[in-house]
């Protein structure tokens, strides 16, 4: 397994803790596998495809995420913030993402389909384009985000402060408003 030639393989239901990780992967699938609290640090993924997998606080550190989809995972207190910038891209559906961190992140671009986002860090993350399409953000924190251009017009449970974030363009739905005149105590109905 540790073998450079990791080249479009299917992993189903591999334990990758005990078969340990190689390098890189590139056009690799990942099917049911448990990488709970694996260290994926320094991998690098390319065009790789993770479906009904637990990435729940895998370590990050340095991880290279090209062209990555991530697809019914569960991935709580991932730390996005740590992975390598270069080539960054990333697609989330129907995911559970809570407490993660994409503080700081470059994540111009991103979708984000039908996910759980509670508690989220987006602190001075960078998510201009992005889409949050269906996505659920109970308790997420943004300040000084970069949202210019996101979508957000099905996204709930937001509270962003728009003298906090830059929102230029962004779109939100009529009945998001609340999430954005939350700070002033005002009531919508």
């Amino acid at each position: 397994m540790k073998n450079e030639d990791n080249v479009g393989l299917t992993f189903n239901k591999a334990d990758l803790k005990t078969l340990g990780m190689a390098r890189e992967y590139d056009g690799c699938s990942f099917l049911s596998c448990d990488l709970l609290g694996l260290s994926l640090g320094g991998v690098r993924f390319i065009e790789c495809t993770f479906t009904g997998c637990n990435l729940s606080l895998a370590d990050l550190n340095g991880t290279a995420l090209q062209d990555v989809v991530f697809d019914n995972c569960k991935m709580l207190g991932m730390r996005f913030d740590l992975c390598s910038d270069f080539a960054l891209k990333v697609h989330f559906r129907n995911c559970v993402l809570d407490n993660s961190s994409f503080f700081r992140g470059k994540f111009k671009n991103t979708r984000f389909d039908n996910c759980r986002m509670h508690e989220v860090d987006l602190t001075e993350a960078n998510l201009q384009g992005s889409v949050f399409a269906n996505c659920d953000l109970l308790g997420a924190t943004t300040d000084h985000t970069d949202l210019e251009g996101a979508n957000l017009t099905t996204a709930i449970n937001y509270s962003i402060d728009p003298e906090r974030n830059r929102l230029k363009k962004a779109r939100f739905a009529l009945a998001g408003l609340p999430g954005l005149l939350h700070k002033y105590g005002i009531d919508v109905e």
